[in-house]
């Protein structure tokens, strides 16, 4: 039996969780900034820095006292390794949980070990279904990334295709600052959406039909365009297409890549994961073509550090321990 304390800070959450043999979640605390940057319409990386320093502490502190952790009498924790989020994230954030990791793991004599974000996305489903067959087909949807991962095991992926500009995620949030629905742009869209006709203006599906590369930045030019030209055209109803073209293209991808690889199922994961629409269209996708769905809870979809404590697991499993020495990379890629 392992635990593993995972630190998840690469963006504007900062999350602390501790893992029982890579796949029970003994505690999970997230302490979310979306408050603070409101006010200017995304996150500002200098605050986000700040805040991570601030809450870290109380964060890991609420884990492992949720967790139950006990320590010895030299003061050692009951823990088997600490991990953090190596990237790809802001680097001022990410900088703050590996740190703090690395601090951890050397004053306790833990293993550390350095986990890709993304990886952790990946891993999050495992959580829920742990007995999940491979291959699978990842859709990975958030803010800062768009793409497709055939998912053939722990640690084996192959990248199917990602976006070329504006990530889903970052669309939505353009979007909704331009129609003044605030931020974060995901969910204040989504609950807009419900009053709207989603078949009141045909929005562009870029690359839709082609490959399984995303584009999105000609939508967001789309829907400011028509904006401009149409200004008393009901907000709910723009927020509504524009929401149905996304998802629209999401989930014509992704079935596409299902049915061309011959997997057995078909997983979302990343904020965007959240969304009403792309949740119900990819279940009944699944149910169309006999694939199996797993559409991870909402908790689940966010940035927290349990799917990192998985993650973890498998790359120390894997590979072993990460050198002290191991940087953070804001640009780390998946692949």
């Amino acid at each position: 039996m392992s635990r593993i304390l995972a630190i998840e800070t690469s963006c504007d959450e900062t999350a602390a969780a501790v893992v029982e043999d890579g796949r029970r979640v003994l505690a999970s605390v997230v302490s979310s900034q979306v408050d603070l940057h409101a006010r200017y319409g995304g996150v500002v990386p200098e605050l986000a820095g700040r805040a991570h320093v601030e809450l870290l502490t109380p964060v890991v502190a609420e884990a492992l006292l949720e967790a139950r952790v006990e320590y010895g009498p030299d003061g050692r924790p009951g823990l088997d390794a600490v991990a953090a989020t190596i990237g790809p994230g802001l680097i001022g954030a990410l900088l703050v949980g590996v740190s703090a990791a690395k601090a951890m793991a050397l004053a306790w004599g833990l293993p550390f070990v350095g986990v890709n974000h993304l990886e952790g996305h990946l891993a999050a489903a495992f959580l829920e279904e742990p007995e999940l067959e491979f291959p699978l087909v990842v859709l990975m949807v958030s803010g800062g990334h768009t793409m497709l991962v055939l998912m053939e095991g722990p640690g084996r992926y192959r990248l199917l295709g990602q976006t070329i500009d504006d990530a889903a995620g970052e669309a939505f949030d353009k979007v909704a600052r331009y129609l003044g629905l605030g931020y974060p742009g995901g969910p204040v869209i989504d609950q807009v959406s419900i009053e709207g006709d989603p078949k009141a203006v045909e929005f562009p599906r870029a690359l839709r039909d082609e490959g399984y590369d995303f584009s999105f930045s000609g939508l967001k030019t789309a829907v400011i365009t028509y904006v401009r030209k149409n200004p008393d055209a009901p907000v709910a109803d723009v927020a509504a297409s524009f929401q149905e073209a996304v998802v629209d293209v999401l989930v014509t991808k992704a079935r596409r890549a299902a049915l061309d690889l011959g997997v057995k199922g078909l997983c979302l994961a990343g904020g965007v994961a959240a969304n009403s629409l792309l949740r119900e269209r990819t279940l009944d996708v699944c149910i169309a073509e006999g694939l199996r769905p797993f559409i991870p809870s909402r908790s689940l979809c966010t940035d927290n550090a349990a799917m990192i404590g998985v993650a973890a697991a498998w790359r120390l499993d894997a590979s072993g321990p990460s050198p002290l020495d191991l940087a953070a990379d804001p640009n780390l890629r998946l692949i």
